[in-house]
């Protein structure tokens, strides 16, 4: 499958693990197999209409938030833009960011 499907199933896969729950717990919501809860996860598999509004409704999101992925970027392209924020920012700032990064 392509780019929107991989990045699809990293958000439902965020989503499912922000609210604590096992993919074989969010299948069983669904009424749906692991193994295809599994698939759409990784990309193989492109839900249908009906199985959005489901995953929507048991991840309690509207499903236009499954498709909220926009920040899902390779690691060297985060760092640039990190990097590019970074050198606007007053050292106060930067400071605070580092706080903030070696508590995580």
């Amino acid at each position: 499958m392509g780019e929107i499907s991989r990045k699809l199933g990293l958000r439902i896969k965020e989503l499912r693990e922000k609210r604590g729950l096992t993919q074989l717990k969010l299948a069983e919501i669904l009424n749906m197999e692991a193994s295809n809860l599994s698939k759409i996860e990784r990309g193989v598999q492109i839900p249908k209409e009906e199985s959005l509004e489901k995953i929507s409704a048991a991840l309690d999101v509207e499903v236009r938030e499954l498709f909220n992925y926009g920040y899902f970027e390779n690691k060297k392209d985060l760092i640039a833009k990190i990097d590019k924020i970074l050198e606007k920012a007053d050292t106060q700032t930067v400071q605070k960011y580092y706080r903030l990064l070696i508590n995580l």
